[in-house]
């Protein structure tokens, strides 16, 4: 991401936060059909790396690119790199004007996962519509809960067990 692009990034982020209300596309689970979710791992498949969202002994496959992986596995590991990447800087942004992200909604509209980020400021509530990487990138950053809909968790497959090696 460029220098310009960064820029314009956090002063989006940051007029969001005093100024406009922004409401996320992909819509909220509601807490009565929510689930959190248990672990968060990231994979390397064919196709690319993929975050495998687990809960209740399944888990949502979410295609993400290799930098939101880098981050989302750094942060899973409590490493922090010399540099820092566009989701350290966002937390860092955000803690510096006393918000902080409490919890994100991952949801699944016409085939494509949405993110609602929900930051409190002062005395408002922030949803951000966001790439449900990003959601979870910087729901992990701030070890806050990653909410799905309990319709999203069924139409998961189920995580198959790891095979026990033969023994004698």
């Amino acid at each position: 991401m460029t220098i310009p692009n960064r820029v314009l990034l956090i002063s989006i982020l940051l007029a969001g936060l005093f100024y406009a209300e922004v409401q996320a596309d992909g819509g909220v689970a509601h807490p009565t059909d929510s689930v959190t979710i248990t672990d968060v791992k990231v994979r390397m498949s064919d196709h690319g790396p993929v975050v495998l969202l687990h809960a209740e002994g399944k888990a949502i496959p979410i295609f993400v690119d290799v930098t939101v992986a880098v981050s989302i596995q750094g942060a899973l590991n409590g490493e922090r790199l010399p540099r820092p990447m566009s989701h350290d800087l966002m937390r860092t942004i955000l803690e510096s004007y006393g918000g902080k992200v409490t919890q994100t909604v991952i949801t699944l509209k016409s085939g494509t996962y949405y993110g609602a980020l929900t930051v409190p400021f002062q005395e408002n509530v922030k949803v951000f519509d966001s790439r449900s990487s990003d959601s979870i990138a910087l729901a992990i950053h701030f070890k806050a809960p990653i909410i799905v809909g309990r319709d999203l968790l069924n139409s998961a497959d189920k995580v198959p067990e790891e095979r026990k090696p033969d023994t004698l």
